[in-house]
């Protein structure tokens, strides 16, 4: 996370939790079109999204915080191409919760199931 980052934005980070960390770190590079990077720490592993200039987050081995129905809700950054993500969010197993809607002046969003049961927001300024 860079200095920027935590001195200009409200959220910073985010963990999201997940069942099967190869499968969720192969659906979200998928869907965000980014580098998911599995990492360790100990004997604890995780996979981070590429953040190099902005803010970021990991997905964290975690069944038991897996909700589909309550909870924070992630927005996750498709500029751009946010009817392509939800495509390949079906494709990769995942459920389209919510297709792609206008949210007033801050553009677009769909709200998804990924394909470990958590209910996540993908958001595009445009849709497209």
């Amino acid at each position: 996370m860079t200095t920027a980052n935590s001195l200009h934005n409200c959220v910073v980070w985010c963990d999201i939790p997940v069942v099967d960390l190869d499968r969720a770190t192969a659906f979200y590079a998928a869907v965000m079109n980014n580098a998911v990077k599995k990492e360790s720490f100990g004997t604890w592993q995780f996979s981070v999204f590429q953040h190099a200039e902005g803010n970021g987050g990991c997905l964290v081995p975690n069944a038991k915080e897996v909700t589909a129905t309550q909870g924070i809700l992630v927005y996750l950054n498709v500029q751009g191409r946010i009817r392509d993500a939800v495509k390949k969010v079906e494709e990769l197993g995942g459920a389209v919760l919510e297709p792609v809607h206008a949210i007033g002046p801050h553009g677009f969003r769909a709200l998804i199931k990924d394909t470990e049961g958590n209910r996540i927001a993908l958001h595009s300024q445009i849709d497209q």
